[in-house]
């Protein structure tokens, strides 16, 4: 599918060049930067070199007084305290990094992991069943719960108190905790709103280490599993979120948990430079396997295990299941496809909804991305057993696909999520109605037009003032991700030098001249674009990422393309 080349923002002259004068940088530099919104020094400064200082007052947080009261009356009086995280990665990390800092505090701590297949997203009455049997008079929710009323209605009635630690859209009526840590409830003033569930997780932490009478930057010790749970959850890479795992890499690089070191051993990533894309495609899917075809159990005792040994066991174990994970996938998604194929029309049709028996629950979330990525549509995967649906929910950057969920409530039996992903269950009964209604919603809120990848596009470069110096201030905008993407830049009527050639696994290569400079330039996955290169004519247009390129010992400027034109 073709791309739709959009700029970020049409950036006055004047205003750059003044820009990047005060900032004392190239005025491309500077075009970045307020393509991004960052239009103050003081911005800028914070944007390209994040420190602590970029971190919020735990305490802003509307709930945290009390959450942290009654956690450290908890640990100090011996009461049993445990902890309910969910079963992806973001869930995972954020219950470890709470189970090691309450141990270390003394506390009887244990933690409770629901299975994905039984019990599903969430909190259940199970779950909470499972803390009245362990004589559980303290119950901390992370990553879930902010939308089961009745489950903590039942903890309630057991005499367990709840606090909830969530990230996700709460509904209008909250559940009656103790006390709820979530940034998106309507009258909480905390500065930042995008956390991950391990980031709130992460300033609960902080202010129970401040109360306690130490220095909050204590809790920096865990800020390399903080970076795992926010980068694989996909939040928006800015502010806080910008700073915890900009500072959680380096220490992945320097001094590693011993878990997260047992990881990249196994996975035979010891001698890759760790970024946020190997966090999301490398470390992440090993820590979900446990949770998609096993326990995510196994996850959090490699993380919190103080033993090499026992931590090299666990992490070669989800290894082994992240093998069978990605066979489970490649299944599912040749199904999905045959569904797509029969069911989808491009021309007409705004969303996709699959739906057939006995999808493995673990990885139809995956497969909904994969989806995405391919037919740029707001898609649902269900899997159907015994007469109940259970669907994975993904959208594009457009669309809300929280809210729509949202309308379609009658019809479900649950939801929850947030503006990217979601998920939901439904009898089997409502699926073709679902499907009727889900599609009508999206088409009144979405023009056909905006069913087209978009490539945004920070500005015009003309390949003379492609230089090392510009590489080297580029490497200040990482780490790369949602709503922080990599720059990407067009130039306009590139002569192709030579033949371009289509490498191994579909790559093409080729060179470029601008004048009377010449670049190599990548296209991984595009060699079907080829016939857009005409050697010798200076009729090309490109869009693409600056990057470097090491061979043989050898550094150089690559120039990797994302299109052309």
């Amino acid at each position: 599918m073709d791309s739709q080349w959009v700029f970020r923002k049409n950036i006055d002259t004047k205003i750059s060049k003044m820009f990047a004068e005060e900032l004392q940088v190239p005025e491309i530099i500077a075009n970045i930067l307020l393509s991004r919104d960052v239009d103050t020094y003081q911005e800028a400064v914070a944007f390209l070199k994040p420190s602590a200082d970029s971190m919020h007052d735990p305490f802003l947080m509307k709930g945290m007084g009390e959450a942290v009261d009654r956690i450290l009356t908890a640990v100090k009086s011996k009461e049993k305290i445990i902890i309910y995280g969910d079963y992806d990665v973001d869930g995972v990390t954020a219950t470890a990094i709470l189970y090691i800092l309450l141990k270390e505090m003394g506390g009887e701590v244990s933690f409770y992991i629901p299975e994905r297949i039984k019990e599903g997203y969430g909190l259940s009455i199970n779950g909470i069943k499972e803390g009245i049997n362990r004589g559980a008079s303290l119950m901390i929710s992370v990553d879930c719960g902010i939308t089961n009323h009745k489950e903590i209605s039942f903890a309630k009635e057991n005499k367990i108190d709840f606090i909830i630690c969530d990230h996700h859209e709460p509904l209008d009526e909250l559940p009656g905790a103790l006390s709820i840590l979530n940034p998106k409830q309507r009258d909480d003033n905390y500065p930042f709103k995008e956390l991950a569930g391990v980031g709130v997780v992460f300033k609960l932490i902080q202010g129970i280490i401040e109360k306690a009478g130490s220095d909050p930057a204590d809790a920096l010790k865990f800020i390399d599993i903080v970076a795992i749970g926010t980068a694989a959850d996909v939040v928006p890479l800015l502010g806080e979120n910008r700073f915890i795992v900009k500072k959680g890499l380096e220490k992945i690089k320097s001094d590693p948990s011993l878990g997260v070191m047992a990881l990249l051993e196994t996975a035979g990533m010891t001698n890759t430079e760790i970024t946020n894309w190997n966090i999301i495609f490398g470390i992440a899917p090993r820590i979900n396997a446990g949770g998609r075809i096993g326990s995510a159990e196994k996850g959090v005792q490699l993380l919190i295990t103080d033993d090499i040994n026992e931590a090299l066991s666990i992490a070669n174990i989800l290894e082994n299941q992240n093998r069978k994970r990605k066979i489970i996938d490649e299944n599912i998604l040749k199904d999905a496809l045959e569904l797509v194929e029969e069911r989808f029309d491009p021309k007409s049709d705004y969303t996709i909804v699959l739906a057939k028996e006995n999808w493995h629950l673990g990885v139809i979330g995956i497969c909904a991305s994969r989806i995405v990525e391919r037919f740029y549509r707001p898609t649902v995967m269900i899997s159907i057993s015994d007469g109940i649906g259970k669907g994975s929910a993904r959208s594009i950057p457009e669309f809300d696909i929280y809210s729509a969920l949202k309308e379609c409530s009658e019809i479900m039996v649950e939801f929850g999520g947030h503006k990217l992903a979601a998920g939901l269950t439904i009898k089997e009964e409502n699926i073709d109605k679902f499907i009727y209604l889900f599609e009508e919603i999206v088409s009144k809120k979405l023009s056909y037009d905006t069913l087209v990848p978009k490539l945004k596009i920070d500005g015009y470069i003309v390949l003379d003032d492609i230089n090392e110096e510009i590489v080297r201030m580029l490497k200040y905008f990482e780490p790369y991700g949602p709503e922080n993407e990599k720059p990407l830049f067009v130039a306009r009527n590139l002569q192709v030098v030579d033949d371009p050639k289509v490498l191994k696994n579909n790559h093409l290569k080729f060179k470029v001249r601008d004048h009377y400079v010449i670049f190599d330039v990548i296209g991984f996955g595009m060699g079907n674009l080829k016939y857009r290169l005409e050697p010798g004519a200076k009729n090309l247009d490109m869009a693409f990422h600056i990057d470097e390129n090491y061979w043989c010992g050898k550094k150089s400027i690559q120039l990797k393309v994302k299109d052309l034109k």
